[in-house]
């Protein structure tokens, strides 16, 4: 048995954006089932399980003994976009689910509790972050972590439309609110990729300001693309979704390219962080929002691939899964680590 004060000592400054591990794990679980490697998909799911899991535990907690502290996380400018990732994790892990087990009844359950959360998140942070009297800055106060928004608005899109072909009565329902949201997904990240760009090119941006999470840049669009490809699949169980599926094909392929415009700059910038100004590598939370959008970018183009009926794109998730791979090994030792120097310090205390 894990003792109750260890418990308690790990909740108490728990990431909020500690979801974003789920996310990872989920979508590389993701990516290796639909390039054939099943092994690691059922891996990976295993991983999952215990990852959601324990992430939930630490949260009750957390919510239980320390909720002030959640209610200051949650309306901070900095650290209440990470609470956008309990519903991506909670939605990715739903869709996990059914691609991997076959089995679609939890994933129903998650599905309804990503939407709850959902809203709770988004009208609670927004309306935060909107009254406040004392803002920061545009520097201080905005960061890749506010895609996580976005992130959140198609993950919910992709796991309901996946979970349409499961129902029969209510699925012309299930998919009109799926496709809203998609739009709503690009709505919210075209808003706040302005705010983003204009940070990067009109406001000094320090290279340890450059943290993990910009990488969301990438990989919001990234989840735009699977959750539009992922409408476009599934066309035939909704006769609306037939009348504009060329819209949908150019407005994800819109994004798809969108995404794959900044992988160059974020590993440049990144070769900038890390090697240029020799930032240290340690173990970083926030670093899951890296490992994210490197596996994202893979399932998404893979779907894309099958959407818009242009087999020559599958040789760029066929590459870019052993980088995003790497990247969740590299990760999740860290994690593993960090777990470890913890327990240490807890059994000496």
């Amino acid at each position: 048995m894990i003792p109750i004060n260890f418990l308690k000592q790990q909740a108490e400054n728990l990431f909020p954006g500690y979801f974003a591990l789920v996310m990872a794990t989920g979508i590389l679980s993701i990516g290796s089932h639909l390039l054939g490697m099943e092994p690691i998909a059922i891996l990976l799911l295993f991983v999952n399980i215990v990852a959601y899991t324990s992430l939930w535990i630490l949260t009750f907690i957390r919510i239980f003994y320390y909720y002030p502290k959640v209610r200051r996380d949650l309306t901070s400018h900095t650290l209440g976009p990470g609470f956008f990732t309990m519903v991506a994790g909670t939605s990715v892990f739903g869709s996990q689910l059914i691609m991997i087990t076959g089995h679609y009844l939890l994933s129903v359950f998650l599905w309804a509790i990503a939407i709850v959360l959902w809203i709770i998140i988004m009208y609670t942070f927004f309306t935060a972050v909107t009254i406040r009297t004392n803002k920061p800055s545009i520097a201080e106060g905005i960061n890749g972590a506010w895609l996580i928004a976005t992130v959140a608005t198609q993950s919910i899109s992709i796991l309901g439309t996946l979970l349409s072909s499961y129902v029969g009565v209510g699925r012309d329902v299930m998919l009109f609110v799926t496709l809203c949201m998609y739009f709503l997904g690009c709505m919210l990240y075209l808003n706040i990729i302005t705010l983003i760009f204009y940070r990067f090119t009109f406001v000094e941006l320090k290279f340890d300001a450059l943290t993990p999470p910009y990488w969301i840049n990438m990989g919001a669009v990234a989840i735009t693309t699977l959750a539009g490809s992922t409408l476009i699949l599934h066309h035939e169980n909704w006769s609306l979704l037939k009348e504009i599926t060329p819209f949908l094909k150019g407005f994800t392929l819109f994004f798809w390219i969108t995404g794959t415009w900044w992988i160059p700059l974020l590993f440049i910038l990144t070769i900038w962080r890390y090697v240029y100004h020799h930032f240290p590598i340690t173990y970083d939370p926030q670093l899951w929002g890296m490992v994210f959008p490197l596996g994202m970018y893979t399932a998404s183009t893979f779907q894309l691939s099958h959407a818009l009926d242009v087999p020559f794109l599958i040789v760029i998730p066929k590459v870019m899964f052993y980088i995003a791979f790497t990247a969740w090994i590299l990760v999740l030792c860290g994690l593993i680590h960090h777990i470890y120097l913890h327990i240490i310090r807890f059994n000496k205390g």
